[in-house]
């Protein structure tokens, strides 16, 4: 039996048809599990751990939407220990000494889920420290934070940290075909593209603007509802930009976005990198480029370009969307007013050049390493 003071979510009962579809939808097995293959296939340590139950306190980062909570819940299902749940924004200190407590008083091991771990402060987490290291409680702890930074070196040496990656648009797309089987929907192969692009790999984000879709519109007389891009555009609030990411849509904004940036013309650069970011352009894709003209367009003419597009390389790979958005808004301004000096790129193509059509010259007697 699990304690019926944390784990109301996690009692085993067939799910009220109000709930969210991303709730209903829930995998109840590993095997209905969607993603994170580097973590749980077949033979892997996690996927071995849980199997077995037999895990350890183990911590879980990354994105919302790709199965950290779905995880756990799979977890609480097949354990045979006692499974509590308590969410650290909405949890103190009183409530981690019961629960400690609770654990220490009963002979079978006691899992306990951290919900948003890196909201707990210094003395919550010196709090389960005793508990995780003697093994009394074996802890499972979710955030999307980087869990280096938000949690104490103690905790975290005596828990194995799992990250947990954005699901792909294969995965996305296994997702909607359940969907699809489950609530009768024809989807549009535009509307499903849509749909998967802007959920951006989040599994819950695309749950709810497909509820959003089906709960406002009519069946046919077939009995299934058809989606459409205009019903995808509207349930996830995204316009479909026409812009294709392997193809001429890509090359061509990104050739107006660097000609404009070459020009001077501001605005226009503007334009061409909101329309590649509303697309779902990838950030580090556009910040190379930028890294490239500081140095190929810029240059010498103002080498701070460089520097700053270095810190913004770092701003992007660090913060992420949407965030730094404005970190690319703002070195494209830079760049697109800075001065401009093609002499790097120039002179290097020259003497490339004469490597290449010219005699090799042996190195000079007064500058070889003597």
């Amino acid at each position: 039996m699990k304690d019926t003071d944390y784990t109301d979510l996690f009692q085993k009962k067939n799910i009220s048809q109000k709930e969210p579809l991303a709730a209903r939808m829930r995998p109840k097995t590993l095997d209905e599990f969607v993603g994170q293959k580097h973590i749980l296939a077949e033979g892997k340590l996690l996927r071995r751990a849980i199997d077995s139950d037999n895990l350890s306190s183990v911590i879980f980062h990354g994105p919302s939407g790709c199965g950290k909570s779905a995880l756990a819940k799979i977890i609480a299902d097949k354990t045979e220990a006692s499974f509590c749940e308590i969410n650290a924004v909405t949890s103190g200190v009183d409530e981690l000494r019961k629960i400690v407590s609770s654990a220490e008083n009963r002979e079978k091991k006691t899992i306990l889920l951290v919900d948003e771990i890196h909201h707990f402060n210094k003395s919550q987490q010196d709090c389960l420290l005793p508990s995780v290291e003697k093994g009394t409680i074996i802890m499972i702890g979710i955030t999307t934070g980087n869990p280096y930074f938000y949690i104490n070196s103690a905790l975290l040496s005596r828990s194995m940290v799992f990250e947990f990656k954005k699901l792909t648009a294969d995965e996305l797309k296994k997702i909607l075909d359940r969907v699809a089987c489950k609530l009768k929907i024809n989807f549009d192969k535009e509307a499903e593209n849509h749909l998967i692009k802007y959920s951006e790999g989040d599994a819950r984000r695309l749950l709810n603007a497909v509820e959003i879709g089906y709960s406002t519109s009519d069946k046919n007389r077939n009995g299934f509802i058809d989606f459409t891009v205009s019903v995808a555009e509207e349930s996830i609030q995204k316009k479909n930009v026409n812009y294709d990411k392997k193809g001429d849509g890509h090359y061509d904004t990104i050739s107006a976005f660097i000609k404009s940036m070459r020009s001077g013309n501001t605005d226009d650069a503007l334009y061409w990198l909101a329309k590649m970011l509303s697309a779902g352009e990838d950030p580090r894709f556009i910040i190379r480029r930028l890294v490239i003209f500081a140095s190929e367009d810029v240059g010498n003419a103002d080498p701070s370009a460089l520097i700053l597009a270095s810190s913004a390389l770092k701003v992007v790979e660090f913060v992420g969307m949407p965030e730094s958005k404005i970190t690319l808004s703002q070195l494209t301004i830079y760049l697109s007013r800075a001065k401009k000096s093609r002499e790097a790129i120039d002179k290097i193509e020259e003497s490339t050049e004469k490597i290449e059509k010219e005699k090799i010259i042996d190195v000079p007697e007064e500058l070889k390493n003597k």
